[in-house]
Formats: structure tokens, sequence, C-alpha cells
């Protein structure tokens, strides 16, 4: 069963951030996820455009890139310069969803929307097609480390019929409480990605132990 891990570089020791992203290549994760905060709307502060570059250095793997900032179309274009191969956008913060997606798949990069807990799944509808991602929060977005709300199960498998319906390709990423007791749970409903900070990050053995556990928690359960 082939699944995408995206560790969370927000979970990372940033004193020595380049020898952990070198970590993440060596012990198998496939892209890495970077969380964009703007303390508007989200509580807290985290990255710009300028850490992919910090990241890029060190790494070649797919840059992921969620923005949850108030006007991400002033920035899309800086991300994407920046080296992001992944962009994903909310849609409480695009007033023209459709457009905004276009204008990253018009740039070469892949397009995304994030579905927060309370945000409706039908919301997806009308722009389907022009999405090679979407994004389940497991939790409220602006925080890491607060768990797993257990009813996002049943919303990832709705997205996962309305992607169906509309015959669309686009992946279904989870992030938020994503370790190796709820990962099951997310990819039965229909997840393929998972993004993963402290599990990974934080694991006792290490980082290529913290992935390693990830996918073989799938084995297991």
């Amino acid at each position: 069963m082939s699944i995408i891990l995206a560790p969370s570089i927000l979970s990372a020791n940033f004193s020595c951030l380049g020898e952990q992203i070198a970590a993440l290549e060596q012990g198998g994760a496939d892209w890495i996820h970077i969380d964009v905060m703007d303390g508007h709307f989200v509580p807290n502060l985290s990255f710009g455009p300028s850490i992919l570059q910090v990241v890029k250095t060190h790494c070649r793997l797919p840059l992921d890139v969620h923005l949850m900032i108030a006007n991400p179309d002033s920035l899309i274009p800086a991300f994407i310069a920046g080296g992001a191969t992944h962009i994903t956008v909310h849609f409480e913060t695009c007033p023209h969803l459709y457009r905004t997606l276009q204008s990253i798949r018009e740039r070469e990069c892949k397009a995304g929307v994030a579905l927060n807990p309370a945000t409706p799944v039908e919301d997806l509808r009308e722009v389907a097609h022009l999405l090679d991602l979407v994004l389940v929060l497991g939790n409220n977005p602006g925080f890491s480390g607060k768990g797993w709300f257990p009813e996002m199960a049943a919303k990832i498998n709705r997205v996962a019929r309305l992607l169906e319906q509309a015959d669309s390709a686009a992946i279904i990423q989870v992030d938020g409480g994503m370790n190796a007791q709820t990962l099951p749970e997310a990819y039965r409903a229909g997840a393929r990605a998972f993004v993963s900070g402290s599990a990974i990050f934080g694991h006792p053995g290490g980082i290529a132990e913290g992935i390693r556990c990830l996918r073989e928690c799938l084995i297991t359960n």
C-alpha cells in the first residue's frame, strides 16, 4: 500500500534544520510540508518564501506549501518562484478561488484546497477538476500537537466520494494529529498523503524511525 509522507518542518529543531531536513530525505520522506501562517487567518506566525531556499539547499524533495494566510494571491508567485511544487490555499481566504487555482496551475505548480474542520465538503464540487490535492485538517489550523478529531474520518470519506463523482484524480491529504494510531483510520477513509510533525521529529528513535513507524502502522492495523 503506497502512501505519501510529508513531514512538517514546523516541528523541526531550527538550530539544526539542515541536518534534520537531510535526515528526512535519507529516512524516506516523500515531500517536505511547509506551514505558512500570518497571525491573521490563524493565530500563529511561521515562515515566508525564503524558507524554501533554505530547505532546497539540503534536499531535493517536493516542497508542499500550505498557505494559512489572509491574502494568499499576493504571495503565491513568490512561493512558486522559491521552489514550491504544491500550493494549498483555503476557501475562506480566496474570494475568487477558481482564478486562484488556475493561477497556481498556470505556473506549473500543483494546486490544492484545504478544508477546515467546519468547512463543507460540498464546497469542493465546482473546483474539483482544478485540484491536485485536497487537504483535510484533522483539527483546527494554526497549532501543532493538538490531536485528531475522530469525526474527520467521515469527512475524508465524503471528500473521496465527491472526487470520484467528479472524476478527479486529486490526492486526499490529512494534517493534524497523524501518528501510528490515527493514520490507519484516515487511510481507510480514503486519504493517501499524510502530514506529520511530532510523530516524526519527536520520535524517540529518531527521524528515520518515526518515518518507518508511520509506514509500518498500515501493516499492523
